[in-house]
């Protein structure tokens, strides 16, 4: 899978000390590093951040909703409790962040970088995860549901007691992920099967 990408030139930074928002609607931010800033609880309507960065930011607790993060690099940030619902986060890099509880409902996260995320107990569903990077992921006891994984790299992923009824496991190497424990629907069940080499019949 690709590497992580180097992030965008800068042309406006924002630090702790310039950030006392608490509410966001519509507002539309491009190539701004957001650094140290403290976005817990956060209610995001409907705001635009295309290729920024957020170094050590906290999203903790953090609602987003129909906001856009386009090809954005996220650096050490918390996203511990945060919900995002039908928000567009392609082409995301996430490198050492942590999601406790993180709660993602709908929207388009294609081409995002998550690998080697400890995503556990996190919920997913409804998400359009296309050609996204999970490889060797933590999604331990966590829901994936309904998601679109065409393309998605899954290698060294731990899925063990993960919930991924309705998602597509079509390029799903059983021999290369952790499935212990898993849900899955009888649909999946014959497209896991046939891809470890079994014939199915009625």
């Amino acid at each position: 899978m690709a590497n992580r990408r180097t992030a965008y030139p800068v042309e406006r930074t924002i630090g702790a000390a310039d950030w006392d928002v608490l509410e966001l609607a519509g507002e539309e931010f491009r190539r701004v590093l957001f650094q140290d800033v403290d976005m817990t609880e956060l209610v995001d309507h409907g705001a635009s951040f295309e290729e920024c960065t957020f170094g050590n930011v906290r999203f903790n607790v953090s609602e987003h909703t129909d906001a856009s993060f386009l090809n954005c690099h996220f650096i050490r940030c918390s996203f511990f409790d945060a919900t995002f619902t039908g928000c567009k986060v392609v082409g995301g890099v996430f490198e050492s962040c942590t999601f406790g509880l993180l709660k993602v409902t709908g929207g388009d996260w294609s081409y995002a970088q998550l690998q080697d995320s400890d995503l556990k107990g996190s919920t997913i569903g409804g998400v359009r995860l296309r050609e996204a990077d999970l490889g060797g992921a933590r999604l331990t006891g966590a829901t994936l549901r309904r998601c679109d994984l065409s393309g998605a790299w899954l290698r060294g992923a731990d899925l063990t007691k993960c919930d991924l009824r309705g998602s597509d496991l079509g390029g799903l190497d059983p021999a290369e992920v952790t499935l212990k424990g898993a849900i899955i629907d009888p649909v999946q069940a014959i497209a896991v099967a046939t891809a470890l080499g079994l014939v199915v019949r009625a």
